[in-house]
Parts: C-alpha cells; sequence; structure tokens
C-alpha cells in the first residue's frame, strides 16, 4: 500500500502527463527554437528592402528626367552662356567674366536691382499683412465661412494675364476708369495709376499683394487649426486679454508658418515678370523696370544673349541667397 506522499505524487505524474503530452514540445523548446529578427541571415533581409528602394526610385525617374532635360540642362547652358558673347550664325566667342562686368556697372541694371527689390518688399509685406487679416476672419467651423474662402483663393487660380488686363482696365487713368469712379464719390481723383512716374510702381505692388494675399491666407488657416485650443482656454483663465492671447499665444505658434510664407513671398517677388510685362512691360520711362523685364528685353528683343544669361545667373544666386539666409536664420531661433 503506497503512502499518501507516494500517493499525491503519483496523481501529480498522472495530471502532468494529461495536460502535457510527452509527445508534443514544450512551450520553452518552441520558443528557443524559434530564431529572432536578429539572427536572420542579411541576404534575406536585403531581399526584402530591395524592392521597396526599386519602386521609388521606378517613381522618380520620370520626374527627374523631365526636370534634368527642361531645368537643370538649362541651367548649365546659361551659366556657360555668361561667359560667352552669343553670336548666332558666327560662333560663340569666350569673354570670361565680362558679361558680369556689364551687369554690375550698367546703371540700368542698378535701376531695376533697386525696384525690384522694392516691389519684392513691398508685395511680400502686404500679401503676409493681407493674408493674415484674411485668415484671423475666415477662421472657424461655420458653413458660409468656405464660400468666403472659395470667393478670396479665385485670384490665385486665375490666370496672371486675364488678372493683368482686369487691373490695366481698372487703372484706366480717365475720369470714366473703374478705380476713378470710385475716388470721384469720395471726392477724390482722377488719378493717372499706371502712366505716371511716381505711382506707376506702387500700382503694381498692389496687383502683386491681391493676387498673393490669398495664397498666404491658405498657409495661414492651416497654421492655425494647428494651434493647442487648450493654451487660449489657460491663458483665458489666468486673466489674459485677447490682445494678450494673440501676442503670446498666436504669433509663437505661427512663427514656422511666417518663415516659410516670407521665403516663398520673397522670392515671388524677385522673380516678378508677368504682372509687370503685362501692365506696364517697364514704363513709363523705366520707372516700373525690373530685372526679369530687363533680361527679357536684353537677351529676345536685344539680342544680347550673353549679358541675359550673366544676369540670370545673378538672380539665381540672390535668390538662393535669401532661401539659405532664411533657413540658417530659422535654425538659430530654433536651438
Amino acid at each position: 500500500m503506497a503512502t499518501p506522499t507516494n500517493y499525491r505524487s503519483a496523481a501529480w505524474q498522472e495530471r502532468a502527463r494529461i495536460t502535457v503530452p510527452h509527445d508534443r514540445p514544450h512551450s520553452h523548446a518552441l520558443e528557443a527554437e524559434r530564431p529572432l529578427p536578429a539572427e536572420l541571415p542579411r541576404k534575406r533581409r536585403r531581399r526584402r528592402k530591395r524592392p521597396q528602394w526599386l519602386i521609388a526610385w521606378i517613381c522618380l525617374v520620370p520626374a527627374l528626367l523631365l526636370f534634368t532635360y527642361f531645368k537643370f540642362l538649362p541651367m548649365l547652358q546659361g551659366a556657360r552662356m555668361s561667359l560667352f558673347e552669343v553670336r548666332p550664325y558666327l560662333g560663340d566667342r569666350f569673354v570670361g567674366l565680362a558679361n558680369y562686368h556689364d551687369v554690375a556697372t550698367n546703371p540700368n541694371f542698378t535701376k531695376a536691382i533697386w525696384q525690384t527689390v522694392v516691389l519684392a518688399v513691398g508685395t511680400t509685406g502686404g500679401s503676409i499683412l493681407l493674408g493674415f487679416v484674411l485668415a484671423l476672419l475666415t477662421e472657424g467651423q461655420a458653413r458660409h465661412l468656405w464660400l468666403v474662402r472659395t470667393a478670396a483663393f479665385l485670384p490665385v487660380v486665375t490666370t496672371m494675364a486675364v488678372v493683368a488686363e482686369a487691373w490695366r482696365i481698372m487703372y484706366y487713368p480717365g475720369p470714366d476708369g473703374v478705380l476713378n469712379s470710385l475716388l470721384n464719390v469720395v471726392g477724390l481723383g482722377p488719378e493717372p495709376f499706371l502712366v505716371s512716374q511716381h505711382q506707376a510702381l506702387p500700382s503694381v505692388i498692389l496687383v502683386g499683394v491681391w493676387r498673393g494675399a490669398p495664397y498666404d491666407m491658405m498657409i495661414f488657416l492651416a497654421g492655425l487649426a494647428t494651434v493647442d485650443r487648450n493654451l487660449y482656454e489657460s491663458a483665458a483663465v489666468d486673466g489674459a486679454s485677447r490682445l494678450r492671447r494673440f501676442v503670446h499665444v498666436t504669433l509663437p505658434a505661427l512663427r514656422p508658418v511666417i518663415t516659410i510664407l516670407f521665403t516663398l513671398a520673397a522670392l515671388r517677388g524677385l522673380r516678378s515678370f508677368t504682372e509687370v510685362f503685362l501692365l506696364t512691360n517697364g514704363a513709363p520711362n523705366g520707372s516700373t523696370e525690373v530685372f526679369m523685364t530687363l533680361l527679357y528685353k536684353l537677351g529676345l528683343e536685344q539680342g544680347q544673349l550673353g549679358v541675359a544669361a550673366a544676369g540670370s545667373m545673378v538672380l539665381f544666386l540672390a535668390t538662393a541667397a535669401v532661401t539659405i539666409s532664411v533657413n540658417v536664420w530659422r535654425r538659430r531661433v530654433v536651438r
């Protein structure tokens, strides 16, 4: 007769035999037999990653080919032309940096550069300020605001040629012009606008502001949507007024957005061409001549392709300097 201890031991062994069969490997043994991810062969892991890289490059190749043929190669050709006196049918003649010397010493270039800077500063500041005001006025979840935003965004999607022609008609200097008729209502005008040396450039700046402000408005709206609403509630609980909440909560949160908009608007202003070309073409008496219109006249109207290419390289370096400077300043502020 078995002792109680032997009985319990035999029962435990029987129960263990039923619950864990001998012909089934233990779970620990299964885990030990599984290879860890780090133990996978390197070749196998490389085979899994290689198709993803190939798919990405296959999708990028068509765009890279188009950019190379229509953008990068013409840029390299322009850099080469800036060192030559381009003479069609006679052969180009190497002149070195003489074209760049002409750009630096020609008074027409100096005047065009100054007016380009004025146009860029005016359109940049005006479009960002007006776009920010429009964003504050149209922010919200109300159903009618989508119609207001759509109407405000229409200038961006409208062709610049149509916009310039519409503004040229509104700028008609006679007393029956659209803007002069509005000025007559309040006892002002008529004003010459585009035919005046003192009013032509501000009139072109106004068109640039009207065209660029809706684009800046949409980016500001996207930035305002990311501002944490809890910060407004916390500031209100602390007794902060609307002005203080705007200064200490809204503006710091929109600092990256303002930096991006400043860069885009500045580059847009430095490369202004279509609106100036269609509204005034540099007139009257060169008071609205900007860098791009001057390069167009030198290269395609006067045949000085080498000088025009040198001017385009200078403009490229200026835009690159603005972009790099803004990025460096933004990184220092973030740090």
